[in-house]
């Protein structure tokens, strides 16, 4: 078996894992943070979230196989499976260790961290399946920025929240078919969409609380959103999600910056 460097990119779920260090490090851009707190910052969340990608794939292997699912580099042969754990193992402790020197807060990124592997080991199959992410997007405020407001933490777990069922929308019936029923399989796809939009909508509401150049925000987002609706479909609408929590953090940098 060929193991290549894009297989191991593929299994750590690169998207959200970029966009997700990009949140991070904005956030301690925005707040202040001495810039060697931000590069600390910055390369901790990095590795907590390569951690968290490599572990979903390395934990879900057989199911993936199961499911058919030969876009996943193990199942298609395109890492081991013992590589990729090996991997998330490493990624997990230079987080930990990352996490402590960065901040006075790096427990809270420790805690985000454990709470991605407690999805991926457990939760994701339970009622409690959105739990793990309110928990990780919100204390991932905490860790990134200096005295964050309940808001910002509120709409962390929010967005948190609305980035987990628009990930699984697209593959609620293989998960379904390899026994994961958690909560937005419960809802199903139409109560599912909905309750992504509401917390998105319930994010964005808490954050303009916030924010003083509110119009920008909004003008923002519905250019975001109008995108999406022309571009309409499960797998869009997690980027979307993404795109729309970017377009937060950013305006959010910038109001800090000119104030």
């Amino acid at each position: 078996m060929t193991v290549s460097l894009t297989a191991y990119l593929r299994a750590c779920h690169c998207g959200p894992t970029v966009t997700v260090t990009v949140v991070g490090t904005a956030l301690a851009v925005g707040s202040g943070r001495p810039w060697p707190q931000v590069v600390l910052v910055a390369v901790a969340v990095f590795a907590g979230q390569l951690s968290i990608g490599w572990s979903n794939d390395w934990i879900d292997a057989a199911r993936d196989k199961a499911a058919g699912r030969v876009d996943k580099p193990i199942p298609a042969g395109e890492a081991g499976r013992r590589g990729v754990g090996v991997a998330a193992v490493v990624a997990l402790a230079a987080a930990v260790l990352l996490s402590v020197v960065a901040t006075s807060t790096g427990w809270a990124h420790i805690v985000a961290v454990a709470a991605g592997w407690w999805y991926n080991v457990h939760a994701k199959r339970t009622v409690l399946s959105p739990l793990p992410f309110a928990l990780a997007f919100g204390l991932l405020v905490v860790f990134a920025t200096v005295s964050p407001s309940w808001q910002m933490v509120a709409a962390g777990a929010l967005l948190g929240v609305s980035a987990h069922i628009t990930n699984v929308l697209p593959d609620l019936a293989d998960d379904a078919a390899t026994g994961v029923h958690g909560f937005p399989h419960r809802l199903g796809v139409r109560g599912a969409t909905a309750t992504a939009l509401a917390c998105l909508a319930a994010a964005t509401g808490l954050l303009l609380t916030v924010f003083e150049h509110r119009p920008y925000l909004v003008g923002a987002l519905a250019v975001v959103g109008l995108i999406s609706a022309a571009l309409s479909s499960r797998r869009r609408l997690f980027l979307f999600v993404q795109l729309a929590a970017l377009v937060n953090v950013a305006v959010l940098l910038w109001t800090t910056s000119t104030t």
